[in-house]
């Protein structure tokens, strides 16, 4: 078994070439559900939808957000009547989280997401990190902002001087899946609002120290590649690089991806851990997620 540690931006587009490359049935993917909420009446669980349609192949991958060709004709008739979202979704979206909302009645998190999956056909163990409700304050220079409020009200241009989450607890199986497996793949996502939630569950730690850790980084250079991770980093006082990822992930990381323009950093970073693989992240192509996600695994 292969687990993935996912957030729901730069992951799932690794997710895309291991999926061509791997049996569904021998993956886990453990998903970041520190930003869900409710909006407009519908639970929104944004890194969870986004991993169910990509390993569906309904993912709009030119937003990573949504379904690909969906329709928007509530969205717009709502802000029509007065009452605009602050997220903009789609109708096919909409209908999935409509669902998901109505299995919470009387389902976890966990099980209404495996009933989704089992309906788009896919095969893969997708498990949300927690059953439980998160909170997530984004504190900047204007305020304390909500998550989603910084995000797409802000376009994230506040400065960021600190993120204050709550602690959960995991998931029914999310520990084991780690314990279980030959390998875990912590994908090029969020290392402060979609990985580190994961790992500070209780015994997720431990459980990565038993198996063999690879990391992609999302850091080239000084800045992350899409979203605000270096932002995120920089307010807790990590060094905005690949070496700030490594000193992240160090207590159980065996191995780190970085891209080919960050390979001055190689000895640097061997001296937090011990192996650096160096070759290209950028995943423009579908060629260039199987191949990044064949370098990974052929790396044990």
């Amino acid at each position: 078994m292969i687990t993935v540690l996912s957030g729901g931006t730069g992951t799932p587009k690794l997710l895309q070439g291991i999926k061509e490359i791997v049996n569904q049935d021998e993956l886990n993917i453990i998903v970041n559900t520190l930003e869900n909420d409710y909006f407009s009446g519908v639970y929104i669980s944004a890194d969870i939808d986004t991993v169910l349609y990509t390993m569906s192949d309904m993912i709009n991958d030119e937003l990573w957000y949504g379904v690909k060709g969906d329709t928007f004709v509530t969205n717009e008739k709502l802000a029509e009547l007065g009452t605009p979202e602050l997220l903009r979704i789609g109708d096919i979206d909409r209908a999935t989280k409509i669902q998901k909302t109505l299995l919470l009645q009387n389902n976890t998190l966990a099980e209404s997401v495996k009933i989704q999956a089992e309906h788009m056909g896919i095969h893969a163990n997708i498990l949300p990190m927690s059953n439980e409700d998160s909170e997530i304050t984004i504190v900047t220079d204007k305020g304390k902002l909500e998550f989603h409020d910084f995000l797409i009200k802000y376009q994230c241009r506040p400065e960021v001087t600190d993120i204050i989450t709550s602690k959960v607890n995991p998931a029914p199986g999310v520990v084991e899946a780690i314990e279980n497996s030959s390998m875990v793949i912590i994908g090029p996502s969020n290392p402060i609002t979609s990985i580190l939630p994961i790992i500070s569950l209780n015994g997720v730690i431990d459980a990565l120290k038993e198996t063999y850790v690879v990391a992609v980084s999302p850091i080239i250079g000084n800045d992350s590649v899409s979203g605000p991770a270096s932002k995120f980093m920089k307010a807790l006082n990590i060094p905005v690089s690949s070496v700030g990822v490594a000193s992240l992930y160090k207590d159980f990381l065996d191995n780190l991806v970085i891209d080919n323009k960050d390979e001055n950093l190689k000895e640097e970073i061997e001296n937090i851990i011990e192996n650096v693989t160096v070759t290209n992240t950028i995943m423009k192509t579908l060629d260039d997620k199987k191949n990044l996600s064949e370098l990974i695994i052929n790396i044990i």
